[in-house]
Parts: structure tokens; C-alpha cells; sequence
């Protein structure tokens, strides 16, 4: 079994890095329009694509099925609120950003307000990279590689230590390898070559898992089964004792969608890199139609697990990777395995080449030196992100114990999220407030939120107010405080925004009804589960 798990395994994994080789090795690697932005020419598929592969690391798959284990379908808020983001990101934030010809969110800060702005964003970003994203999803994929190819049974290595460190750091080898010397355009590529596999692997576990419940007897006898067993965990509706109370879709819950989706540097980035206006929101809607989906492979694997498996004694983040290896066969776990990979690889060197971008164009580009080349941007961009490629891989092994690696993502990331889409959303819906009020928010945003979750005196807060509601609370204020300073100490000339003509700006006619119909299904899909199913 495992030989035949580790040669198919083997087999997809360099199915995918060959066939990326060979459309990508022609590419422009050395230019920072050619690196950092795959030369403006993303088309729809590849945006799609890369978008939902960058997403869908194992911090989703292990962490969101994780929790799935744990409270049921109510999790699903993660996928299905997403969608409603996605349509803000098509039809407002998107031709914005593409009528600003940035490569970065700061760099529009700098456009909208100026350089210190973006500098303090660019640090930020930076920080958050390092110590909360790239490390978790270097966690979260070693911990579901072991579960899905029984490492330890494998590599005969017993201590769960040593192997949690051999398996991070591979992937992350492995990973930086792909983001610092392809550059944007390898990225997208593997991610939609990868997607496929995800999409077709995702939706094999879900029919394997159901004839499991259903004792081989078909899937609808599994789904069958499922709802009689465990009914309350087939509810859309979060109770206020688990992670996701209903309440909070409408506050923080909503709030981190939007800016994960509109203005998380690791995720837009290729929508940047997008061709047109109109091939740019073409993709973001359909990753909106393909998140629709995402509950299935996100959310029901966990149920089923917990269905198999709740009285075995398992935690909740080695659910999905147990449920994987004991449900498929050893062929189709070493093909799952490898597109896991793929997953992990795509959320890493995606969120790398960000990082990379985010430093070579906002700091050493615009602070350290000024008169650099294309050349010598881009290569700063290659030192620093392996710089921080071992950082992470440093840090990564560190998160083990977390009770639930997906709760722990959202809390941490609010951190962050909150305070720089509240800067981003009165930048450009305002003309006159100033600077001053984008840096007090920047950084008095993340100080509040962080005495909130950890200071003594003041996370008494979280005991009365749910964590979300706090974070939607700091975001108000936020934004009230900007409009104040702006009221009180407005610039002295309104900010227009002028277009950088690097992008056709003619949107997609299909887009607003796209999306009226994205916001239909999302309403649609929470009233058919509301309360259960009978």
C-alpha cells in the first residue's frame, strides 16, 4: 500500500512541476512587470484559477473540515460569505485598483495618501506574513501529509517531532524553489493545473466518505445516513457557543471575508497581473461560482469524519488527513496527496511571491535604494523571500497544539485584516481626509485589537462581546475616527483619482447580473439548510 501510495504520489507531483516548466520557461523572470505581475496578461482561467488554488491550502482543507468536525455546517461561512466579497471585488474595489496600475495595496495607499502610509502597510504585511500566514499553512500541510500517507508508518520515523520539522521544511524547500525563481506567471499556472486536481480529488473523498457511512451501500444511502445520525451537524445556522454564531456573518465574520478577498495582497495580486478589466472580473465571478462549491470538499468531509470517526479519540485537525487514508484507495491517496502538495505549494509561494513583491517595490525600491534597477529589484525580491522562506519554516513547527488551527487563523489575521480595510475603504470613498488618519488607524488599529486578544486589562472584552462583534466594533471606530480627522484636518486639495492607463478599464457587461445571481445562491444555500434538513 504505501509503495503504490508514494509512486503515484510521486508520479502527479512532477506531472504538475513538469508541465508548468514547460509553459512558463519562456516567461520574462527578470523585469519586475514580468515577475512580480506575469506581464499584465492573465486571462480569466488563469485568475479563476489561481485564485481559488491560493485559497485553498491546507489550512483550509485540514483547518475548515477541522472545524466542520467539531460544530457542523455552520463553518461553511468561511466558503459561502466569501462569494459575497468576491462580488465587491468585481464590481467596486477591482477597477479601481486596476484604473491605480499598482502592483501592491500599499502602493495605492501611497497614490491615496502617501509614502509613510505605505510603508507602514508594507511593514505590516510584511510582519504578518512572517510570524501568522506562511507559517501556518507550512503547519497545516505537514500535519494533513502525515495523516494522508501515514508518514510515520512510512519513513519509520516515530518521533512526531522530528517528522513535523522534516515535513515542513521539504515543503517549504519545495515551495520557495517555485515562487522565487518562476516568479507571478508559474505561480498562477501550477495553481490552475493543480485546481483541477483539487476539484476532482475534493469531490472523490466526499464519495468515498458517503458510501463509508452508508456501509457501501451508495452515496445517496450515505447522505441518507448522515442526516440521521448526526442531524444538528447539518445546520447553517451557527449557535452562540460555536465558532461561527450566526450573528457574526453580519459583523467580523463578514468584514474578514472582505478583506481577505479584496485587499489581501497574497490573494489580489493576480488580479493585478489581470489582461483587461473585463477578463479580471470574468475570473473573480467564477472563483465566486466555484466557492458555491466549496462547502462540499470543505465542510462535508468533516461531518463524514466525525460521523466515522468521533469515538476514536482523533483531534479535529487529523480528521480530514484519517478520513483520506482510510477511505480512498492507496493509488487515489498518493494522486490526493500530490495535489495536497500542490494546495500547499500554492498557498506558500503564492503568499512568498506577495512577499517578495511587497518588499523588492515598497521598500527597496522606495526606501533603500531609489535608483535601483529592474534587475536589482527583482533579485532583492529573491534574497528576501528566502530569507523569509526559513523564517517561516523555523516558526511553522512551533503552532503544533493549536485546539483549532482554522479558528486560530481567522483570530490572528483580524490582527491585521481589520485596520488596513478600514484605511482602504475610507481612501477611496473619501477625497479629503489626510494621511495622519491612515497611519493612526493603520497602527492603532493593530495595538487595540492585539490588547483585546492578549492583554489581561482588556481582553475581558472577548468575555462579553464575541470575538468577531469585536473586531467589526474596532473597524467602526476606525472609520469613524478617519472621517473625524478628516473632518477636523482635511487635505488641502481633494485626492482625485487619475487613471495610469495600463489596463483596458471597459468592464464585462455580464458582470452586475453575475453577480445579483452569486448574492441569490449565497441566500439560497443558507434558507435550504436553515434548522437542519429533515
Amino acid at each position: 500500500m504505501h509503495a503504490l501510495t508514494l509512486i503515484s504520489f510521486l508520479f502527479f507531483t512532477g506531472l504538475v512541476a513538469f508541465i508548468t516548466w514547460r509553459i512558463t520557461r519562456r516567461d520574462d523572470h527578470h523585469s519586475t512587470r514580468g515577475y512580480f505581475l506575469a506581464g499584465r496578461s492573465l486571462t480569466f482561467p488563469l485568475i479563476a484559477g489561481s485564485l481559488l488554488m491560493t485559497n485553498l491550502s491546507t489550512e483550509q482543507m485540514v483547518g475548515l473540515n477541522g472545524s466542520a468536525f467539531t460544530d457542523g455546517l455552520s463553518v461553511m461561512a468561511w466558503e459561502v460569505v466569501a462569494v459575497v466579497a468576491l462580488v465587491a471585488l468585481a464590481l467596486f474595489f477591482l477597477p479601481r485598483f486596476l484604473r491605480s496600475g499598482i502592483a501592491t495595496v500599499p502602493q495605492l495607499l501611497e497614490i491615496r495618501f502617501d509614502a509613510g502610509t505605505q510603508l507602514i502597510c508594507n511593514i505590516i504585511f510584511l510582519l504578518a506574513y512572517a510570524v501568522i500566514l506562511l507559517p501556518i499553512i507550512l503547519y497545516s500541510g505537514a500535519v494533513g501529509l502525515q495523516g494522508m500517507l501515514d508518514l510515520p508508518g512510512l519513513t519509520g520515523i516515530e518521533s512526531s517531532t522530528t517528522l513535523l520539522w522534516g515535513t515542513v521544511w521539504v515543503v517549504g524547500l519545495i515551495g520557495s524553489i517555485y515562487a522565487l525563481f518562476g516568479g507571478l506567471r508559474t505561480v498562477a499556472v501550477s495553481d490552475t493545473l493543480n485546481g483541477i486536481g483539487l476539484l476532482i480529488g475534493g469531490f472523490v473523498v466526499v464519495y468515498f466518505g458517503l458510501q463509508a457511512v452508508g456501509d457501501g451501500h451508495g452515496v445517496a444511502a450515505g447522505w441518507e445516513a448522515l442526516k440521521q445520525q448526526s442531524p444538528d451537524k447539518l445546520n447553517s445556522i451557527g449557535g452562540a457557543d460555536q465558532q461561527v454564531p450566526f450573528a457574526t456573518l453580519f459583523t467580523g465574520v463578514f468584514l474578514i471575508n472582505l478583506f481577505y478577498w479584496t485587499t489581501n495582497q497574497q490573494i489580489i495580486q493576480r488580479t493585478f497581473a489581470a489582461k483587461t478589466l473585463a477578463e479580471g472580473q470574468k475570473g473573480v465571478l467564477l472563483t465566486g461560482l466555484l466557492k458555491l462549491l466549496g462547502p462540499l470538499y470543505l465542510v462535508v468531509p468533516g461531518i463524514i469524519a466525525y460521523n466515522l470517526y468521533a469515538g476514536d479519540g482523533i483531534r479535529a485537525d487529523q480528521a480530514y488527513g484519517h478520513l483520506v487514508f482510510n477511505v480512498l484507495p492507496p493509488y487515489l491517496t498518493g494522486f490526493f496527496a500530490a495535489v495536497m502538495v500542490g494546495a500547499i505549494l500554492s498557498s506558500f509561494n503564492s503568499a512568498l511571491n506577495s512577499t517578495t513583491t511587497l518588499f523588492s517595490l515598497g521598500l527597496y525600491k522606495a526606501v533603500i535604494n531609489k535608483n535601483a534597477t529592474e534587475e536589482q529589484v527583482v533579485n532583492s525580491g529573491k534574497i528576501f523571500g528566502w530569507v523569509m522562506a526559513f523564517a517561516s519554516m523555523t516558526i511553522a513547527p512551533m503552532l503544533a497544539g493549536q485546539e483549532s488551527l482554522f479558528g486560530y487563523l481567522q483570530k490572528m489575521n483580524a490582527l491585521y485584516f481589520i485596520p488596513i480595510l478600514a484605511v482602504v475603504l475610507v481612501g477611496l470613498l473619501t477625497r479629503r481626509v489626510p494621511a495622519i488618519a491612515a497611519k493612526i488607524a493603520l497602527i492603532g488599529g493593530c495595538v487595540v485589537i492585539a490588547a483585546g486578544y492578549f492583554l489581561p486589562p482588556f481582553n475581558g472584552i472577548l468575555d462579553v462581546l464575541n470575538q468577531y462583534h469585536f473586531v467589526a466594533a474596532v473597524f467602526v471606530i476606525l472609520v469613524l475616527g478617519m472621517l473625524l480627522i478628516g473632518k477636523l484636518m482635511p487635505r488641502e486639495t481633494e485626492w482625485v483619482h487619475e487613471d495610469s492607463g495600463q489596463v483596458d478599464l471597459t468592464p464585462w457587461k455580464g458582470a452586475v447580473p453575475a453577480g445579483i445571481v452569486l448574492i441569490v445562491l449565497v441566500i439560497a444555500i443558507y434558507a435550504s439548510f436553515a434548522g437542519g434538513v429533515s
